[in-house]
């Protein structure tokens, strides 16, 4: 058959506006998919980096300290200051028996740094006592070496624990410091290990990656605190609502000082549970927007094959004629349509879950330190293989509406059609 110039390019537009058009419409698939699985991905990431700030730290536990009082009692004015001692760790567990563990903290120095050496190398730390209870309310991650234990305390032992930051700037060159001996101010103290528990979302006196922590009775000693405690951590036994005894808290400690036992700005009760709480359904907020905004790009995708496959059908009113008067079913013009549908958003949202995957993977890596991965950000395989039979089911449901609109047509007003 002869076919002259002007035919040819004819055809030629034809095909080529038919590629542009499946291309965008599949990049939209692709963008959609890409978008859902990024954010998906992301998010995770996202949350993980959250926890890890408060990661080590209990959910049921509260941080008691000393405030100036803001209500006067017992002839005592507002505004006095006044200090927690060591006898209100036994008072907590005898009037408090819902309690598991109460750990007191001392500082060397409040809001001030002191000055730790290692050789020409130098930085500055802040001082805290603890006691081996501590462990079980903010778990160290120990990189190397081991926490502070019961006989450290006992016997005074001038060891210390670094955080990720001190041992840094002390240690250069990296390597295991355990046994070695650094100066703070005057004073030499063998390092025992090094904790890279950051805890960056909730800092007492400095950021726990710039503490060095020792034996509480030996701060007491060296530091010349005596009896007192600046902060008193404890934890709830399991089934125990931390919030409901907060009141009974305050008040144990307001009473044995003089202090009104509603006074919540002169005894300080911070409870973590309602943070964790709030950061609960911060993300799940952000979850459910996750999802809304990914399946709505999706489904903006999905009608745009619908549109070019609405297109195609009629462009191709002439072929379905003719293989409707040669013989073919509904069925099986019904299968085609259906099936390129399908093939179309399958492999632009393949190609998009892919390059999320790809992405999210540059991501990990740009958040690894010290050969420890900060978050995961990549989505699971169940959620991406969610996310392939999401767009299959698109692919399907965008091709109903151009299928029908094939089926409906008539052999002979097909055959008339140009």
């Amino acid at each position: 058959m002869k076919i002259d110039i002007d035919s040819y390019r004819e055809i030629l537009d034809t095909l080529t506006r038919n590629k542009s058009r499946s291309f965008l419409t599949g990049f939209g698939v692709f963008w959609g998919v890409f978008m859902l699985v990024a954010l998906i991905g992301g998010g995770q990431g996202l949350k993980e980096m959250l926890n890890k700030n408060f990661e080590g730290f209990a959910q049921n536990t509260t941080f008691i300290w000393a405030q100036q009082t803001s209500k006067p009692y017992k002839g005592f004015r507002k505004g006095r200051w006044w200090a927690m001692d060591y006898k209100d760790i036994e008072r907590l567990r005898q009037r408090v028996p819902e309690l598991d563990a109460v750990a007191p903290v001392l500082y060397g120095t409040w809001g001030m740094s002191n000055t730790a050496y290692y050789g020409d190398q130098k930085t500055q730390p802040r001082i805290q006592g603890v006691t081996p209870d501590f462990a079980d309310i903010v778990a160290p991650r120990m990189y190397y070496g081991r926490y502070i234990n019961e006989m450290d305390l006992h016997q005074h032992r001038k060891v210390c624990v670094l955080g990720k930051k001190v041992y840094k700037d002390l240690f250069k060159d990296g390597g295991d410091p355990c046994g070695k001996s650094i100066r703070i101010d005057s004073t030499y103290y063998e390092v025992i290990g090094v904790d890279y528990n950051a805890s960056g979302g909730m800092n007492f006196n400095g950021r726990a990656e710039e503490k060095v922590t020792l034996p509480l009775t030996l701060v007491q000693q060296t530091y010349n605190r005596g009896n007192e405690v600046d902060m008193i951590a404890v934890t709830g036994r399991s089934g125990v609502v931390m919030s409901r005894l907060a009141p009974r808290i305050r008040e144990t400690v307001a009473r044995a000082h003089y202090i009104d036992p509603q006074d919540e700005q002169g005894v300080m009760v911070f409870n973590t549970e309602v943070l964790f709480q709030l950061l609960d359904n911060l993300f799940r907020g952000v979850n459910f927007l996750i999802w809304l905004v990914g399946l709505g790009t999706l489904l903006a995708g999905a009608i745009g094959v619908s549109n070019i496959m609405m297109v195609t059908v009629r462009e191709r009113t002439t072929e379905i004629g003719i293989r409707r008067a040669i013989g073919a079913t509904p069925r099986m013009i019904l299968s085609q349509i259906i099936s390129e549908s399908v093939v179309l958003t399958l492999v632009a949202g393949m190609s998009g879950i892919l390059f999320g995957v790809l992405v999210l993977q540059m991501l990990e890596l740009g958040n690894t330190e010290d050969g420890i991965l900060a978050a995961h950000f990549q989505v699971g395989f169940w959620t991406a293989l969610f996310a392939a039979l999401v767009v299959s089911a698109m692919g399907v449901l965008a091709g109903l509406a151009p299928a029908a609109r094939a089926m409906s047509i008539k052999p002979v007003d097909a055959m008339r059609d140009e």
